[in-house]
C-alpha cells in the first residue's frame, strides 16, 4: 500500500511541477485570498488564516505538496549558526504564531525556522480591541496586542508533539501585571517551561505594548536578566542559544550598551529589530494615525531603520556576534539589503502578510542566484 501511495504522490507532484509557474501563487494570494482577508477586521483575518492553514495543510500529503511548491532546497542556502543548521535563512518572526498552534503548517511553506511567542508564564488576554490596524498604502501594520497568549505551558504541550524538523525558536516575555523588579522570575519560568521543546530562545524586552517593558532594556536590569538566564542555561546538560530582541528606537549610545551587554553576558546574538513607536515615514494624514493611537509600527516604514541598526551593531562590534535581521522585508531586494548590512538570518512578519508565502521562495531563489550567503 505504501508503494502505491508513493507512486501516486510522486505522479501528482510531477504533474504540478509541469503546471506550476513561479508567479501562480502570487496571483492566487494577491488577487483572490488577500482581498478577502483585507476586507475583514485584521485580527479576525489573522485567525481565519490559521483556520485555512489547518484546513488545507491538515494532512501529510498536503504538507508535502505545499513544501514542494514553496520550498527551496539548495546547499547555498544552508546556514550553521549558534550550533544549529538552518535549511535556509528565511524565518518567521515572533508574533504570528504566538501560541504554537500552526507552526507545523507554517513550516510547510518553506521557512527555514519559526519563532513562536511572545509567551508569558500566565495566560493573558492582551490589550483591549481593536488592537491591530492595517496601513495598506504604506504596506505597514500597527499593533498593540500586548502579549495576548494562552500561557507558556499550553504552548509547551503543543510543541512536544511537533511534526516538523524545522528549527523552532521560543520568544519569551513577562506578564503585564508583573512589576519590572520581579520580571526575572517570569523570564526564568518561560525559559524552563520551553527548554526541552525549542531550539533557541529570544528574550523580548523591546515590545512597546506592555507598560514599562522597554525599561528592561536599560543596561543594569538587562545585564542582570541575561546573566541570570545564562546561569540557568549553562547548568543544563546542553545549553541552548539565547538571543536578545531590541527596539529600533534605541540611540547609538544605547546600541553601544547592547554591544557591551552581549560581550559581558556572552549571549548568542541579537534580533534586530522589534516594532517602532515612531510614525515616520507614513503617507496617511496625521489625524488618521493619531486616531489609531499607541502601538508598534511594522512593515515597509521600518525597512531603513532596522537595516541601520543591523549595520551599526555589526560594524561597531567588528562582527562579534550573529544578528537576525527583521523589519520591513517585503521583497528579495529588501532581504539582500539586510544580509549585506550584516544580518546572518532574516525574519518575515508584515511582509509575509502583504506578499504571501511566495515571498519566502522568491527570497531563497534570489539568494541562490546572487550567492551572497557566507
Amino acid at each position: 500500500m505504501k508503494i502505491f501511495y508513493f507512486i501516486f504522490q510522486h505522479s501528482v507532484f510531477q504533474v504540478i511541477k509541469k503546471l506550476y509557474k513561479p508567479y501562480f501563487c502570487v496571483i492566487m494570494y494577491k488577487i483572490f485570498l488577500k482581498p478577502l482577508l483585507f476586507k475583514l477586521d485584521p485580527e479576525k483575518a489573522h485567525y481565519l488564516t490559521f483556520d485555512l492553514l489547518k484546513f488545507f495543510l491538515g494532512n501529510s500529503f498536503c504538507k508535502s505538496l505545499a513544501s514542494f511548491v514553496f520550498g527551496v532546497k539548495h546547499p547555498k542556502l544552508k546556514k550553521l549558526l549558534f550550533g544549529l543548521t538552518f535549511d535556509n535563512p528565511v524565518g518567521l518572526a515572533a508574533g504570528l504564531d504566538k501560541d504554537a498552534k500552526v507552526f507545523n503548517e507554517l513550516a510547510a511553506l518553506g521557512f527555514g525556522f519559526i519563532e513562536i511567542g511572545t509567551l508569558t508564564p500566565k495566560a493573558q488576554p492582551g490589550n483591549d480591541k481593536p488592537r491591530l490596524f492595517r496601513l495598506p498604502n504604506d504596506h505597514a501594520l500597527i499593533n498593540r496586542m500586548g502579549f495576548n497568549n494562552e500561557g507558556v505551558d499550553a504552548a509547551a504541550i503543543r510543541l512536544k508533539f511537533k511534526k516538523t524538523k524545522t528549527i523552532i525558536g521560543g520568544n519569551i516575555g513577562k506578564n503585564k501585571l508583573t512589576p519590572n523588579e520581579d520580571a526575572i522570575n517570569d523570564y526564568e519560568y518561560c525559559f524552563n517551561a520551553l527548554f526541552d521543546v525549542v531550539d533557541y530562545f529570544v528574550v523580548n524586552v523591546s515590545s512597546p505594548n506592555t507598560p514599562n517593558l522597554r525599561e528592561l532594556q536599560d543596561k543594569e536590569p538587562l545585564t542582570h536578566l541575561l546573566n541570570h538566564l545564562q546561569k540557568i542555561n549553562n547548568a543544563k546538560t546542553k545549553r541552548k542559544p539565547i538571543l536578545l530582541k531590541i527596539a529600533p528606537d534605541l540611540t547609538n549610545s544605547q546600541l553601544d550598551d547592547i554591544i557591551e551587554i552581549v560581550a559581558s553576558t556572552k549571549i548568542d546574538g541579537i534580533v534586530a529589530t522589534n516594532t517602532t513607536i515612531a510614525r515616520e515615514p507614513l503617507t496617511y494624514p496625521k489625524t488618521e494615525i493619531e486616531a489609531i493611537g499607541m502601538g508598534g509600527l511594522s512593515g515597509k516604514p521600518l525597512t531603513k531603520r532596522s537595516t541601520e541598526v543591523i549595520s551599526y551593531l555589526k560594524t561597531k562590534s567588528s562582527n562579534a556576534f550573529p544578528v537576525i535581521g527583521v523589519g520591513g522585508i517585503h521583497s528579495p531586494e529588501d532581504a539582500i539589503e539586510k544580509i549585506k548590512a550584516g544580518a546572518d538570518l532574516i525574519q518575515l512578519y508584515t511582509g509575509f502578510v502583504y506578499e504571501g508565502p511566495s515571498l519566502i521562495k522568491k527570497i531563497n531563489k534570489e539568494l541562490i542566484n546572487q550567492n551572497i550567503l557566507k
